[in-house]
């Protein structure tokens, strides 16, 4: 038994050195693709922008290329004056050009057709090539967002840390607070729960569960469940944390406590002391302290300023929607908030 362990070890190793060259080929393969359809958006950009083609000798190209290479579909009208669009959208950005031959055709499609800024456009390919993320990955995102959440996040920090800076808190707990606004959204879109209308916190908890691809896909790739239902045991009484994560990038557990109503600053003395708890049972010697999330229906960001201001434990309070947000309601509320962190800042 023990022999057929080894070579069952092996053959795996084999396996895995099969899987890691057929990844670097098809990534050597997709930079390749890439760079041509980059060097013949160049060439039709510069031909039309020059005035020695118009716009019918990119079809008659089309048409030519049709006949000539038998069999390939990637060279059609459609795709010539995608290409031209790809490259004039990234030829005069040092940053994300460099990046471009790490995204597969599909996804730099997608980045293409659903955003409408060069700021969005960059930050989805980023985040794209960072995640790694397939089509569907990438195209959920986007319909949720994500841009626009973030930076209601990004303007909300920049709020708070005004705020805690004028109340001359100490320097380390305003950059706790700045690093948990970095890992986690101000918003978290759970669409693909399929909840009842009148839910239960165990309704929702269970849900994520069972969705925990989609669920750990909307957090980031760089959380991984530890638990749901996680038992504390404090003197003679049981507790139990609705979910357990550990972030590889914060090296730490995470809290989450589940709320299916408004935030209520009571809410963040129970996380304190779940987070002491942890940190004296379950924390390693080599992770750092663990951190809190309360996930809320909704929130008043004035009673969350209140909460926070004299709380000590990194915590996050962040709030989740189970349908996709229109996105102009989103823009209207970064509109409204960027006006405001403007006036605080005087």
């Amino acid at each position: 038994m023990k022999k057929n362990v080894i070579v069952e070890s092996s053959f795996n190793e084999v396996v895995s050195l099969i899987q890691k060259a057929k990844q670097k080929a098809l990534a050597a393969v997709n930079k390749q693709l890439i760079n041509l359809y980059w060097q013949v958006g160049e060439y039709i950009s510069k031909k039309i922008q020059s005035n020695e083609w118009g716009m019918k000798t990119v079809d008659k190209l089309a048409d030519y290329l049709k006949e000539e290479i038998s069999g390939e579909r990637g060279f059609n009208r459609r795709n010539l004056y995608r290409m031209k669009q790809f490259f004039e959208t990234y030829r005069d950005n040092k940053i994300v050009s460099p990046l471009v031959t790490q995204l597969s055709w599909t996804n730099h499609l997608m980045i293409l057709a659903k955003t409408k800024t060069d700021e969005a456009r960059e930050f989805y390919l980023k985040l794209a090539v960072k995640e790694r993320y397939s089509k569907r990955e990438l195209e959920r995102q986007i319909d949720s967002g994500l841009y626009e959440r973030f930076l209601i996040g990004d303007k909300k920090l920049s709020s708070l840390v005004t705020e805690l800076k004028k109340k001359d808190l100490p320097q380390k707990y305003v950059e706790a607070h700045q690093q948990l606004n970095v890992v986690f959204k101000d918003t978290y879109i759970f669409d693909f729960l399929n909840l009842p209308k009148d839910y239960s916190e165990n309704d929702l908890q269970k849900a994520l569960i069972k969705n925990l691809r989609d669920f750990i896909l909307e957090f980031g790739k760089d959380f991984a469940l530890v638990g749901e239902e996680f038992r504390l045991q404090v003197g003679s009484h049981d507790y139990y944390l609705d979910l357990l994560l550990f972030h590889r990038g914060l090296q730490c557990l995470v809290v989450i406590e589940l709320k299916i109503d408004e935030f209520k600053p009571e809410y963040l003395g129970k996380m304190n002391f779940y987070l002491e708890a942890v940190d004296r049972q379950i924390k390693h010697e080599n992770e750092n302290p663990s951190v809190g999330l309360i996930l809320c229906a909704s929130k008043d960001d004035e009673v969350v300023e209140y909460a926070l201001s004299r709380n000590l434990s990194p915590t996050k309070i962040a709030e989740y929607k189970t349908k996709l947000i229109d996105k102009k309601i989103l823009q209207h509320k970064l509109h409204e908030l960027s006006e405001y962190v403007r006036k605080l800042k005087g």
